[in-house]
């Protein structure tokens, strides 16, 4: 077996969080769904912050709440659940099962650092095609991303020796950077372009499909 790691941020990287959370918020905010997530994800990184506790669950609630309030959106009774009942029913992207499938036949190992309740993901990654050698949450670490504890819990958890480690994932501010800054080479999953400066990534792909082919190129003695 390689001792070459590649850990993914899930939602958003593997499952499709945004047709995901759409879904969910249609229901209680009609056509204004897009304009309530948009305002969303100006307020989750806030609430993650200023609760680094809080159950993942608390934090979907909490930050639908601000930006319901935001918006002028009234949410019905309730409603500022729809998110944490609807997680585990988000979709993977459509590549996600075959890359996931072409990087275990290869030998790598895999790895998921979520910011998520432990018992919500358990149930998304049941689904997955292939096992996952080793979860971090934000439950295990009690923070969120972009802060250190889950970069740190991998590497003692993993004893992941120095190269032999490259991180998945689609945000820049709570994966990329800080996995860069614990010494892991990232491949940002541009899948909607922000034009930021992405020079210091180790690959920046618009999907997953050149995954398998890329690990194996930053591995310079991985598994053929």
């Amino acid at each position: 077996m390689s001792s070459d790691w590649l850990t993914f941020d899930c939602y958003g990287t593997l499952v499709d969080w945004r047709s995901g959370m759409l879904a969910d918020l249609r229901p209680v905010a009609g056509d204004r769904a897009a304009e309530l997530l948009a305002e969303y994800h100006r307020h989750e990184p806030v609430v993650q912050q200023e609760q680094p506790g809080a159950t993942y669950r608390d934090v979907l609630a909490e930050a639908l709440r601000r930006a319901a309030a935001a918006t002028g959106i009234r949410l019905p009774p309730d409603g500022d659940q729809v998110l944490g009942s609807g997680l585990t029913t988000w979709p993977r992207f459509p590549e996600t099962d075959d890359v996931l499938l072409e990087l275990a036949r290869t030998g790598f190992k895999i790895g998921i650092l979520s910011n998520v309740d432990r018992e919500l993901i358990e149930v998304t990654i049941r689904g997955f095609p292939v096992p996952v050698d080793l979860l971090v949450t934000s439950a295990d670490v009690g923070s969120y991303k972009p802060a250190a504890g889950h970069f740190t819990t991998f590497a003692q958890r993993s004893d992941v020796e120095p190269g032999r480690w490259v991180h998945v994932a689609c945000s820049w501010f709570h994966d990329v950077e800080p996995a860069i800054r614990h010494g892991a080479p990232a491949v940002y999953v541009e899948r909607e372009p922000e034009g930021r400066d992405t020079h210091s990534a180790a690959a920046v792909i618009e999907d997953l499909t050149p995954l398998p082919d890329i690990a194996r190129a930053l591995f310079t003695d991985s598994p053929q």
